[in-house]
């Protein structure tokens, strides 16, 4: 299995309240309100938007991974209201080990509801079933409650601490390293 074998064409997956879909143009004022506040960016690998054009050049980037059948994110829409929610992808995709890294953002208006869980498990299941995975792992910081919960509503387990084990807006940060692995994702069924 190969990275263009699924990221050529981007399946939309649905779940009870979201649709992930393709990132578009049309998101940008979403993903702006979201991408724009610091609490959101505050876990985050990326600066705060600034301004449209900050969103507008995360968009383009996008748009230019899915061109170039790269590993690239879903957009979260919120199907009772159509809102643009968040992103949710592979950060890293190792074929050869049959492992991959899961990444998500979710605007604070729908933090706390299950959202990000939710779309994490369909994006765990479709690794598992479609991608030939046997091992999905994710990483946050060490204060970002909400994220760690999720991945412990994923169903994946505490692996231990990465001490300073990434650079972040010009700090070293400690993340915490969660995986699950394929039968123990299919068994919780």
């Amino acid at each position: 299995m190969e990275i263009e074998d699924i990221f050529s064409n981007l399946p939309t997956l649905e779940t009870e309240r979201l649709l992930l879909r393709k990132v578009t143009l049309n998101d940008m004022e979403d993903i702006y309100s979201y991408g724009s506040n610091q609490e959101v960016s505050k876990y985050v690998t990326w600066e705060t938007h600034r301004t449209l054009s900050d969103t507008k050049a995360y968009v383009d980037f996008v748009l230019s991974r899915y061109e170039n059948k790269s590993i690239a994110p879903w957009g979260i829409e919120y199907k009772e209201n159509g809102k643009f929610i968040g992103t949710i992808d592979f950060v890293t995709w190792q074929t050869r080990h049959r492992a991959a890294e899961i990444g998500y953002v979710i605007s604070s208006d729908y933090w706390g509801k299950g959202n990000a869980t939710e779309a994490a498990n369909e994006v765990i299941k479709f690794g598992f079933q479609n991608m030939d995975l046997v091992r999905i792992q994710a990483k946050c910081f060490n204060e970002n409650v909400g994220s760690a919960r999720v991945m412990e509503k994923t169903g994946m387990t505490y692996e231990g601490t990465l001490r300073k084990g990434m650079v972040v807006k010009g700090e070293h940060q400690d993340l915490k390293m969660y995986s699950i692995l394929k039968e123990e994702f299919f068994s919780q069924l």
